[in-house]
Order: structure tokens, then C-alpha cells, then sequence
């Protein structure tokens, strides 16, 4: 499918799926109707989530192993061949902290070509400014003055999601459990916490409103409206219309505050999803199937969408486990801890099992030549 230098072709689509037992790749040029697979990659390790950036057109896989510790691994030619990173993510000696996991890997913006993000637990940024071959720690994350109050989710102590500005590369969001949301304006120099709405009412009457503490599952940003981001919470779903500045709860009809994942498509008007669970014990779908819900005015009234999907699904789909693709109807995506590997051509409308035999999901992602 791909040329000779394994570069994606004209009108392809990518799905990266990364599992507990390592990676695949799927691939289509036919508006998604068929796939062909491409895998197993690194086979018996966890892959935390793997992207593709455009700009330099590679694949970039976080690796996790018991015995060698997390990695980054880079492959220039769509997996044929892949490279570890000559040095990886490592806090400096002195810091007393050990890179743990890496849950998330962003491409940055076209003007740093090189850049790439890195988020890590326990909770730190790393940067690299050549193309994934090195990384450097963000130091005012690693010094931040409250980080010796900064407590984990269920998850770990996770920065998970890492949010560009395309308009102006020194913004940037990045969302961390059980931290909350943060913000730079100055390439990361500084960080100011961004969470002023957003509830946590696993503390104290007094406190369920705190300057940080809030256990964010993950941040999305609109594809049409730049100042807009959302964010699925442990206790609830928010919406923000100022950058971040302040949030407002849009839970609204949903069965359930509570859930991991979130995606938004591009559509004329984009439409958002999520993944609602019973509760933080349980953990399992409302009333024992599995459905995405989705939203077209931004969160004010949500709709499930289960055509296709099993009335007996006790699916679990975590935080990397849900993306949305920029085509016109838009894709969505879904993975779950019991293997199976669900798409959509028409925004969710209706599903199609691509693959129900895979390792436990932990990430889905998606990209377009």
C-alpha cells in the first residue's frame, strides 16, 4: 500500500492501535471501507500510545518493558524498521524521580519542525527538538513549587494529554490525574493551573472547588473553534470556551459523569464523544452495553450511539482508547481491554468490528496522508 519508502500514499488513512502485547497498524484507501493490517510489533510489551507526524512523516511508539523500563522507539519507514531513541526520557540525577511510564507522545507545531512532546509519569513534560532522537525535562513542571502536594489518580501520577496551540506555539495545555488542567504561554517557562469550575468532590465540602487536585481522564480541543477545549473528568464532563480560563459542567443527560476517553471530529459542525462508565467502582457500561455518546452543540444534550455494537457489552475503553479522524463524514475509533477494535465511517451512526481477537487496547490513534 505504501511506496517504496514506506511512506503513507496519497488518501490513506492510519489507525495505530497499541496494546498490552504490543502494536499493529491498519490501514486504508478506500474511504475506510476496507483495512488491511500491519503488525505485530513489539511483541509481549505494552505500547501506552504511538502517532504519526506528519511533518517528518514517522511513527513514534512509547514502549513499555518490565525489565529495560519505558522507551521511545521511531520508525521512518511505517514500521518496517524501528530505532530507539539514543537518550530517552530521563529525569536528571539529584531529582530522586524515575520515568515510570510514557502515556502520551504530540507532534508540535509546523513552525518547530523536530519538536515532539513527550508526557510521562510520574507527572513531567519532556521536549525533543530533534525529531524523538533525545528528550529534555521540563524543568518548571519538575520544580513546580505544589508538585510535593500533587497526589495520583487510580491511573498513577500521569500527564496524559498535551494540547498545542496551532496559533501560537509557546501555548500550551497538558492535563495530568490527579492534578488538573495547566497552561504555558512562554514555551513552558511557567505554568499556571487552569481548573477554576472544575469540581472534586472526593475532598472536603469546603475544598470541592481546589486550585488544583481535580482528576481530569482527558482534554480534546475543537477542531473549529480553537479556544474551546473539553475535558472528560472523574467527576464529570467540561467545557471550557476561553482557552481554559474557566470550565463549565456539561454532563447534562449523560447516564454517567464518569468515564476515560474523549474526541471530537471535524465535521461542519464538529461533534464530541465520550464513553460513559456506571461510576468509579464499578466501572462498567450503564446497564451492561456498551455506547458512545455523542453531542453537536458542544455538551448541552447528548445522544448514544450503539448501532452495531452488542446489547450485552460490558466493554471498558480507556483514556488513549478513543480518537476521531479530520475526513469528511468523520471516523471515529474505539478500542477496549477485551481486544476488540470497532470503526465508524459515518460519525458514530453506526459501528463495524474491524478486529475482535486483539491484546487489551490501550491506545487508539488516527491519521490522514
Amino acid at each position: 500500500m505504501a511506496g517504496k519508502t514506506g511512506r503513507m500514499a496519497k488518501d490513506e488513512i492510519l489507525l495505530m492501535v497499541g496494546t498490552k502485547k504490543g502494536a499493529f497498524l491498519f490501514r486504508s484507501r478506500d474511504g475506510r471501507r476496507t483495512w488491511k493490517s500491519q503488525g505485530h510489533f513489539f511483541r509481549g510489551k505494552e505500547i501506552y500510545h504511538m502517532t504519526y507526524d506528519r511533518r517528518s512523516r514517522s511513527l513514534f511508539a512509547s514502549v513499555g518493558s518490565g525489565q529495560w523500563g519505558p522507551l521511545v522507539s521511531v520508525s521512518r519507514d511505517m514500521g518496517k524498521t524501528w530505532k530507539e531513541s539514543e537518550a530517552p526520557p530521563k529525569f536528571p540525577k539529584g531529582s530522586r524521580l524515575s520515568v515510570e511510564r510514557v502515556w502520551h507522545i504530540e507532534p508540535g507545531p509546523e513552525e518547530q519542525p523536530g519538536r515532539i512532546y513527550l508526557g510521562a509519569e510520574p507527572a513531567c513534560l519532556f521536549v525533543s527538538d530533534d525529531d524523538g532522537n533525545s528528550w529534555n525535562v521540563n524543568e518548571s513542571i519538575m520544580r513546580h513549587p505544589t508538585r510535593p502536594k500533587w497526589q495520583p489518580g487510580n491511573g498513577g501520577l500521569c500527564l496524559h494529554s498535551i494540547l498545542p496551540d496551532a496559533r501560537d506555539h509557546r501555548r500550551l495545555h497538558i492535563g495530568i490525574s490527579a492534578v488538573g488542567t495547566m497552561f504555558t504561554s512562554d514555551s513552558g517557562g511557567s505554568w499556571k493551573f487552569q481548573n477554576r469550575n472544575v469540581l472534586a468532590d472526593f475532598f472536603p465540602d469546603s475544598v470541592k472547588y481546589p486550585e488544583f487536585g481535580q482528576c481530569v481522564h482527558k482534554l480534546v480541543r475543537s477542531p473549529a473553534r480553537a479556544d474551546t477545549i473539553f475535558q472528560q473528568n472523574h467527576c464529570g464532563v467540561f467545557r471550557s470556551r476561553d482557552n481554559g480560563s474557566r470550565w463549565a459542567n456539561i454532563t447534562s443527560n449523560l447516564p454517567s459523569r464518569f468515564g476515560f476517553p474523549m474526541a471530537a471530529d471535524s465535521g461542519g459542525k464538529p461533534r464530541i464523544y465520550v464513553a460513559p462508565l456506571e461510576g468509579d467502582f464499578s466501572r462498567i457500561p450503564h446497564d451492561g452495553r456498551f455506547s458512545v455518546w455523542a453531542s453537536d452543540d458542544e455538551g448541552d444534550e447528548w445522544f448514544p450511539l450503539n448501532r452495531g455494537i452488542p446489547k450485552v457489552s460490558y466493554y471498558d475503553v480507556l483514556r488513549e482508547g478513543m480518537k476521531a479522524d479530520r475526513e469528511d463524514p468523520g471516523g471515529v475509533y474505539f478500542g477496549t481491554t477485551t481486544g476488540q477494535l470497532y470503526h465508524s465511517r459515518n460519525r458514530g451512526e453506526s459501528w463495524t468490528c474491524l478486529n475482535s481477537g486483539l491484546p487489551p487496547v490501550l491506545s487508539v490513534e488516527v491519521s490522514a496522508s
